[in-house]
């Protein structure tokens, strides 16, 4: 079997405070995974570009050492990012690889994790910070990496998570300003960690699920002690946690195998969702009040996508052939992808499948609007979609971006290529009239 989060991590949710309903537009802002919102959507796209090759529409291109599925994300002009170098000799990530990944052994060579700060306008390095200098005491899947987890910022600090190591936090000139300790877990197989950290208020809030003691935890943002932590019945996964604001409340959205479980900011538990797939990965996202959740891997029967409204108190699992309840407003049992997580747009709820298969749902009733479409020369999709300018964008693991215009009926609007040496399996990040798009060996700052 395999690892597989991982551009879902890829996971860190940080949320701008503005008022319900949010709308997320295009700013030199990009401070976590998937964005403001973490839902991949830019409504204003302000001339973002939607045709590109390694050298047509590049504004720069930079060299980064080491490997890392983490995405990069901004802050006006600084881009952050994290990886993590091997000293020794080290096994490439083959690509489309599901079944035979499993790496139980503990690597002998030094590894050095390492934060890294780049110039929006240049691509220049302007700092780089090694936290640490050992060899790893946890094990990963041959596709994943120990520098998986996405950071976030608040614009002041840059807040970055390396799965059982530790939580840094660094001013945005690259002064490491507390550290967090984390044990290293024994996780599925010895598949590694992926899930972000997510930034909200003065809290930074931590899920680790593994396979020995799994928690959600909150630390104080300036100082990096715990603030509570609250105990979870379960166990490995590797979805990053969503803050969910909507018109009655804000909560903890967590996914799990297990169950759904979302928590109030002190870690008590509201709700709770079972008849998840058995491994969960896909980032949790709101739209038009509703929230969005997916867990899809290719092995299992069941592998749903649920619309939720706000309010939801106890179990509200479903029963028997149920589609909906009082607080599930649809789900589609079969419907979910495994790595990426699905997007609403205009709409309509897209879902990009690992294996290069594409559908679309109506987003108010759950509704197919059209089945899986096959992306012509699509291939294999860890990373996540993204939106703007009426496009869906989808970047398989060849570099290579699929653009599908939105709307009722599929239609493949072009295919953008990077380097036929390079691997993809981070989602891009967006910054005004640029996209970043971070490959095995380098990021790509893409502009007209």
């Amino acid at each position: 079997m395999q690892f597989y989060r991982l551009a879902n991590a890829c996971a860190g949710i940080v949320l701008v405070l503005v008022l319900y309903p949010l709308v997320a537009v295009a700013s030199d802002r990009w401070p976590q995974f998937r964005g403001p919102h973490a839902d991949g959507v830019v409504t204003e796209p302000s001339n973002l570009p939607t045709e590109w090759t390694a050298s047509e529409n590049v504004a720069w291109k930079t060299d980064i050492p080491g490997r890392g599925w983490s995405s990069p994300i901004v802050w006006g002009n600084r881009v952050f990012l994290t990886t993590v170098i091997n000293h020794g000799d080290g096994e490439e990530p083959k690509k489309g690889l599901y079944f035979g990944g499993n790496r139980p052994e503990l690597p002998a060579s030094e590894h050095e994790w390492v934060v890294m700060c780049l110039d929006l306008n240049s691509g220049d390095l302007l700092w780089k910070k090694p936290v640490r200098k050992a060899s790893p005491k946890t094990s990963i899947h041959l596709k994943n990496s120990y520098a998986s987890e996405t950071p976030v910022t608040d614009g002041k600090h840059v807040y970055v998570m390396f799965g059982g190591v530790g939580v840094y936090c660094f001013d945005i000139d690259g002064n490491e300003v507390w550290m967090h300790n984390l044990e290293p877990r024994k996780t599925r197989y010895g598949w590694g960690t992926a899930a972000s950290p997510v930034l909200f208020g003065d809290r930074l809030y931590v899920v680790n699920d593994n396979d020995e003691e799994s928690y959600l935890m909150a630390l104080d943002k300036r100082t990096g002690k715990q603030v509570w932590r609250t105990p979870r019945d379960e166990k490995s996964n590797w979805s990053t946690p969503y803050i969910w604001q909507n018109e009655l409340r804000r909560e903890i959205v967590t996914l799990g195998s297990g169950k759904v479980r979302s928590y109030d900011l002190d870690g008590n538990l509201l709700w709770s969702l079972s008849g998840m797939s058995s491994i969960t990965i896909a980032t949790p996202y709101q739209y038009n009040g509703l929230l969005y959740i997916s867990s899809g891997y290719v092995g299992d029967s069941d592998r749903p996508l649920y619309a939720i409204r706000p309010g939801a108190e106890g179990d509200i699992s479903l029963e028997g052939t149920e589609t909906a309840n009082e607080s599930i407003v649809w789900s589609q049992p079969t419907a979910a992808p495994y790595n990426p997580s699905t997007i609403a747009y205009e709409g309509i709820v897209y879902v990009l499948y690992d294996r290069g298969l594409f559908a679309a749902y109506d987003a108010a009733d759950g509704s197919e609007i059209y089945s899986k479409v096959r992306i012509p020369n699509g291939g294999e999709f860890t990373s996540s979609p993204w939106a703007y300018d009426g496009k869906i964008f989808c970047i398989n693991e060849d570099g290579v971006t699929s653009v599908i215009k939105a709307g009722n009926e599929f239609e493949l609007l072009g295919s953008n290529p990077l380097s036929d040496d390079d691997m993809a399996m981070a989602t891009p990040a967006i910054a005004a009239d640029r996209l970043l798009i971070r490959t095995a060996k380098r990021i790509y700052c893409i502009q007209k």
